[in-house]
C-alpha cells in the first residue's frame, strides 16, 4: 500500500458519492496498461469502440459520440464563484449553492447500474513543484481510457496527493442504468448537460456529456478554468498556448509561448517542419494547447505543458499541413466521431483528396458521397500519446520547465493586419493580446467572417474577471528583470481576390527566425505605428520566391481600417470598464495618433543610400 497523505480523506469522499450517485461498483484506477486494456475491450464489447485495423493502426479504436455530445458546451459552462463579480462580463455565473441544488438533483442515482472509476491525476510532470493534481470520479470508460493518455495517472500520483490540496472533481454521464436495460452505444444525457466550476472550493462538477472538454476534466476546466485561479492567487499564469523550441544551427535554443484562437493551425505550428533550405533548423514540440508558466528565482519564466498527449482536431489535418501529427497517431491512438474505412482503418475530410469508397460516416452509416454532408464531424478528434510525436522536445517532460523568452499571439485576420510586428514593450503586448482578434470560422459559433474578440486566446477559458487576468499580465510582467519579447503574427491575410498572401505552414520558419533574432538582439527593424517591424532584408528568403513588392503588401498597415480596428476595441473595453487597466485607454490613444499621423498605407520605407 502506498503512503498517501490524503488516502484516508478520499476514501472517505468516493464512499460518501458512490453511495450518493449509487454507483453498482467502484474501482481505483491504477493507469497500468493492464487496466487500459481491459477497458478498451471492455468498450469494444459493449460496441461503444470499434477495433481498427492492428495491421494499419495498431491498438487503436474509433467511436462515435452521440449527435447532442460532439463539442465544448459554452453556454452551459458556468463560473459558479461566491461573487458574480469574480466571474466577471465574460462567464456565465450562476450562485454557487443554486447550482448545487440542480446538480444535487440531477447526479443524485446517476450512477446507478454503472462502475464509478476513481481517477487520481497529476497535470505536469509527476513530483514538479510546477505540476498539480487532481482526482476524478467518472463513470464513463471512455474518460478513463483518454485521461489515461491525456495526463498522469493512477498508482504513482497517490504518493503526491496532500490533503485537501487537490482539485476534485465529479462527472457523470447522467444514464443511470436500470436492471435489465441495455446501455446505450454513448450514454450521455442528450438534453441536460452542465460543466461548473467553483474556484474557491478547487472543484469541479460536469453532468450530462461523455465528450472531450466537458468530461476530460484535467483539460480545459482543470488546467485553464481553475488553474487560471490558483495561478493569479500563486503568481504563475495558466495559458491557452503552446510551447515550442525553435533551434537554430549553431545549436542554440529558444522557446516560445504562443497563443491562437481555435482554427489558427496551433496544433501545425507547434509541430512545424521547416522547409529543406532552412536545413540545420529544428522545431520541437513541448505543448499543443495549454502552457503553465512560473517565474524562477533568477527571474526568468519557465514552463511546462501540464498535459501527457494530445486531443487534435482531425479534419485538415494530413501529410503536407501536419506530418507530425499524422506519425504521431499511427498507433496507440483513440479516434472520436471520423469516419471509418472499409478496410478497418480512418479518414476525415482533408486527409486524402479522393474520398474512399465504403466509409461508415460519424453516424455509424453507410456515407453516401453525394450528399454534400461530411464523413467525419468538423469537431472529430484524436487522442494520442505526445512520447509518440517525432518532434517532442527532449526537455517536454522536465520538472523545471522550459525557459521562455518570446510570447506570439496571432488571429484569423484577412485584412489589415500585418505578417509580423513586435510590440514595443510589455504594455504594449498585453494590449495586442487582450485585443486580439479573429474572424469567424465553422469552429467557433457566429457570424462567419466576423472579427471575434478573444483575449489571449482564453474567452471560453478565463476562470474569473477578464479586467482581473489582464491586470495579473500586467504586474506580472512589471515584476520581471527582462520580460520575454511579445510579438504579433497573421498568417492569413487575403488579396483582393480572396487568396492567402502568404504560404504559411513550413514557411513560417522564416517569421519564427526574424522573432528568435530579434529576442537575441541579432536582428533589425524599423519602428511602425503599431510595433517594430522587419524589413525586407530582414528575412531569411533562401528558397521561397517572394518578391519586396508581396512582402510590401503584407506588411502595410492601413490608417483607415487601422483606425477602425482600434475604435472597435472600445466594445471588449466597455465591457470589462470597472477593471479594465488605466494603462489601456492612454495606449489606445497613443496607437490611434500614430495611426493618425501616418500616411493613408503606412509601409515599409525604401532605404536612403
Amino acid at each position: 500500500m502506498e503512503t498517501a497523505p490524503a488516502r484516508a480523506e478520499l476514501e472517505t469522499w468516493v464512499k460518501q458519492m458512490a453511495a450518493f450517485m449509487e454507483a453498482k461498483n467502484v474501482h481505483w484506477c491504477d493507469g497500468s496498461q493492464e487496466e487500459y486494456d481491459n477497458l478498451c475491450n471492455l468498450l469494444v464489447q459493449k460496441g461503444t469502440f470499434i477495433k481498427l485495423n492492428p495491421e494499419k493502426r495498431p491498438n487503436s479504436f474509433a467511436c462515435f459520440s452521440d449527435p447532442s455530445d460532439v463539442a465544448r458546451v459554452e453556454d452551459k459552462t458556468f463560473i459558479c464563484s461566491l461573487r458574480k463579480e469574480d466571474a466577471g462580463p465574460t462567464n456565465n455565473w450562476m450562485d454557487p449553492n443554486d447550482m448545487k441544488k440542480i446538480l444535487h438533483g440531477l447526479t443524485q442515482g446517476s450512477m446507478k447500474g454503472r462502475t464509478m472509476y476513481v481517477i487520481p491525476f497529476c497535470m505536469g510532470p509527476l513530483g514538479s513543484p510546477l505540476s498539480r493534481y487532481g482526482v476524478q470520479i467518472t463513470d464513463s470508460e471512455y474518460v478513463v481510457v483518454n485521461t489515461r493518455i491525456m495526463t498522469r495517472m493512477g498508482q504513482e500520483v497517490m504518493p503526491y496527493l496532500q490533503k485537501k490540496s487537490y482539485v476534485k472533481c465529479i462527472h457523470t454521464v447522467g444514464a443511470p442504468l436500470n436492471a435489465g436495460q441495455k446501455d446505450s452505444l454513448w450514454p450521455c444525457n442528450p438534453d441536460v448537460k452542465y460543466i461548473s466550476h467553483f474556484p474557491e472550493e478547487r472543484l469541479i462538477i460536469s453532468y450530462g456529456s461523455g465528450y472531450g472538454g466537458n468530461a476530460l476534466m484535467g483539460k480545459k476546466c482543470f488546467a485553464l478554468r481553475i488553474a487560471s485561479v490558483m495561478g493569479r492567487e500563486e503568481g504563475w499564469l495558466a495559458e491557452h498556448m503552446l510551447i515550442m523550441g525553435v533551434e537554430s544551427p549553431a545549436k542554440q535554443k529558444t522557446y516560445l509561448a504562443a497563443a491562437f484562437p481555435s482554427a489558427c493551425g496551433k496544433t501545425n505550428f507547434s509541430m512545424l517542419i521547416p522547409p529543406k533550405e532552412f536545413d540545420g533548423w529544428k522545431v520541437s514540440t513541448v505543448g499543443d494547447d495549454i502552457a503553465w508558466i512560473h517565474k524562477s528565482e533568477d527571474g526568468n519564466l519557465y514552463a511546462i505543458n501540464p498535459e501527457a498527449g494530445y486531443f487534435g482536431v482531425a479534419p485538415g489535418t494530413n501529410y503536407k499541413t501536419n506530418p507530425n501529427a499524422m506519425e504521431t497517431i499511427k498507433a496507440n491512438t483513440i479516434f472520436t466521431n471520423v469516419a471509418v474505412t472499409a478496410d478497418g482503418d480512418v479518414w476525415w475530410e482533408g486527409m486524402t483528396k479522393e474520398v474512399p469508397d465504403g466509409l461508415t460516416d460519424w453516424h455509424g452509416k453507410p456515407y453516401d458521397k453525394n450528399s454534400g454532408k461530411p464523413a467525419a464531424h468538423p469537431n472529430s478528434r484524436f487522442t494520442a500519446p505526445a512520447l509518440q510525436n517525432p518532434s517532442i522536445d527532449k526537455d517536454w517532460d522536465n520538472p523545471k520547465g522550459v525557459h521562455i523568452e518570446g510570447f506570439i499571439f496571432g488571429g484569423r485576420r484577412s485584412t489589415g493586419v500585418p505578417l509580423v510586428y513586435q510590440s514595443f514593450n510589455w504594455n504594449f503586448g498585453v494590449y495586442l493580446a487582450t485585443t486580439m482578434g479573429s474572424e469567424m470560422t465553422a469552429a467557433a459559433f457566429g457570424e462567419i467572417g466576423k472579427v471575434r474578440r478573444d483575449p489571449f486566446a482564453m474567452l471560453p477559458f478565463m476562470g474569473y474577471h477578464i479586467g482581473d487576468y489582464v491586470n495579473h499580465w500586467l504586474q506580472f510582467g512589471r515584476d520581471l528583470p527582462n520580460p520575454p519579447r511579445i510579438f504579433g503574427v497573421n498568417w492569413f491575410r487575403k488579396d483582393e481576390n480572396g487568396n492567402f498572401q502568404w504560404p504559411g505552414f513550413g514557411e513560417n520558419i522564416r517569421v519564427l527566425k526574424w522573432i528568435v533574432d530579434r529576442i537575441h538582439g541579432n536582428a533589425s527593424s524599423v519602428e511602425s505605428p503599431i510595433g517594430w517591424m522587419p524589413r525586407y532584408q530582414d528575412i531569411d528568403w533562401t528558397g521561397l520566391s517572394f518578391s519586396k513588392d508581396e512582402f510590401a503588401k503584407i506588411m502595410t498597415v492601413d490608417r483607415e481600417p487601422g483606425k477602425q480596428e482600434l475604435l472597435s476595441h472600445e466594445e471588449l473595453f466597455e465591457r470589462m470598464y470597472d477593471k479594465l487597466p488605466k494603462e489601456f485607454f492612454f495606449m489606445r490613444e497613443l496607437l490611434l495618433s500614430a495611426l493618425w499621423r501616418s500616411p493613408e498605407h503606412w509601409g515599409l520605407q525604401p532605404e536612403i543610400g
